[in-house]
């Protein structure tokens, strides 16, 4: 069964770029964290058909180091080596690839030939260990490999300022110290997930919502985001990576997006200042911003949640809240369907698979957002620009180096500009680079460019970039 759905264009003029800051408030990938339905269900493939069909254009999933590397590989940057156990995860990026729909991999979780014998949660003793692991996996997703998808979204591990994923938190003394070991992850895992697929865009932080910055008897120790983040950066400063990610959840779960939280606790209303601090801290300006899980719980499956229609009225409520930060790139909603395997009732659907009122609140809030059609922003008198336009579902059953065949327009209004004809190599990114020739693009003025692909394999597919001249 072949899938044709739109997918991302996005647009550039000297290099590609992933979501242009100017578009960010417009566009953003939005979709799920839904491991138990869109990963291991037996009915996982439908699961997926139901997530496109909800405007998802993101799936987020959780790469367990300890599952996917239970003994230690002979050769651990190698994606193929007989240890690794990658099945299920190459057919959770192949349904997802097939639909349109792109990946974000989190990487977590230290198998205990690394940590000394210890949980998932604790650091790997050798943390060259984990930069050979992400080596690997990136590596097997950078499209180099037939068969192996490509993969544009990674970030390492998950909820670092929480002892339930990273430990320890605090030393013996009672000093945070999970900052500075998430540090030495981070920048272990950037450089391994880099040298495996130089295109990935990685996330770090992964971070909680909210923290206590000291020890409690008898309660999971925690630190606050913001206190996190800013020692992080303290050790160091000049740590690389393309977005941070956090999951801005409110707390406890049956508030609304509005809720007011103290600082350095962070939710959608305390973003703003997180992100002022985030620059001050790594010296860097315009950082960028991934939401890479948030969701509202129902009753009754959780009883201290909200209920199905107050759900319904804050999922618009949390995207446009999240729309109106231009450094947003990304909204994932956990989860898309409540399963007696997942420990969270916040699905758009109930475990019987029917519909909650969320669900149609959801796929109209994300539908306009999707970057299946981009917009960018150029300066006023750029002529023949260029644009990268996104052909994922095209990887499916097209090598990389194929023959995309295409028609681009440009139009100002109705008033048709340019009209031209040619072809492109399929990228190993599933990317074509289109040149509107002939279009000057004026200030202040808006057009909008369709392009009109096609393979010798695969039916027409058409994309349309909003250009705005500035």
């Amino acid at each position: 069964m072949r899938f044709v759905t739109r997918l991302l264009v996005l647009a550039c003029l000297a290099a590609a770029v992933l979501v242009p800051a100017a578009a960010a408030a417009d566009r953003m990938w939005i979709g799920f964290h839904d491991d138990p339905e869109l990963r291991f269900d037996g009915s996982r493939a439908n699961a997926m058909d139901l997530a496109r069909q909800n405007e998802s254009t993101v799936l987020r999933t959780l790469v367990e180091w300890h599952k996917v590397a239970p003994t230690r590989p002979a050769n651990a940057s190698d994606p193929f080596d007989p240890a690794y156990r990658f099945d299920d995860v190459d057919e959770f990026i192949r349904n997802a690839q097939q639909r349109g729909m792109e990946v974000l991999i989190t990487l977590w979780g230290s198998p205990q030939w690394a940590n000394g014998g210890q949980k998932p949660q604790a650091m790997p003793q050798n943390i060259a260990d984990f930069q050979n692991f992400a080596r690997a996996v990136a590596s097997r997703y950078s499209g180099r490999f037939s068969g192996y998808p490509f993969v544009r979204f990674f970030s390492i591990w998950n909820e670092s300022n929480l002892a339930t994923f990273l430990v320890p938190q605090f030393d013996a003394q009672g000093r945070i110290v999970s900052p500075r070991n998430y540090a030495r992850l981070a920048a272990s895992g950037y450089a391994g997930i880099k040298a495996g697929n130089s295109r990935a865009k990685v996330a770090i932080g992964e971070t909680s919502s909210n923290g206590r910055d000291k020890k409690r008897q008898g309660l999971t120790d925690t630190v606050a985001p913001a206190t996190f983040m800013k020692g992080v950066a303290a050790a160091n400063p000049r740590l690389k990576f393309d977005a941070w990610a956090h999951h801005p959840y409110p707390f406890p779960v049956n508030q609304k997006p509005t809720q007011i939280v103290r600082y350095p606790n962070v939710t959608l209303t305390t973003m703003p200042r997180f992100e002022k601090d985030m620059d001050i801290a790594f010296r860097r300006k315009g950082i960028r911003i991934w939401i890479t899980e948030y969701g509202n719980e129902t009753k009754p499956g959780e009883p201290k949640g909200v209920t199905e229609a107050q759900q319904a009225a804050y999922i618009p409520q949390a995207i446009a809240m999240a729309r109106k930060d231009a450094r947003v790139d990304m909204f994932v909603w956990f989860v898309m369907e409540d399963n007696p395997g997942s420990l969270w009732q916040s699905g758009i659907y109930r475990d019987s698979g029917t519909a909650k009122p969320a669900q149609p609140r959801f796929a109209r809030a994300a539908k306009p957002l999707s970057p299946v059609n981009g917009k960018m922003t150029v300066k006023g008198g750029t002529r023949n620009p260029t644009v990268t336009v996104y052909l994922r579902e095209y990887c499916s059953n097209n090598p990389v180096g194929a023959t995309v065949g295409y028609t681009v327009r440009s139009y100002q209004g109705s008033r048709l500009v340019t009209v031209r004809q040619g072809a492109a190599p399929l990228g190993v990114d599933c990317t074509i680079p289109v040149t509107v020739t002939g279009l000057r693009v004026l200030k202040k003025r808006t057009y909008r460019v369709t392009v009109d692909a096609n393979t010798a394999t695969t039916g027409a597919i058409l994309r349309t970039i909003t250009i705005v001249g500035a």
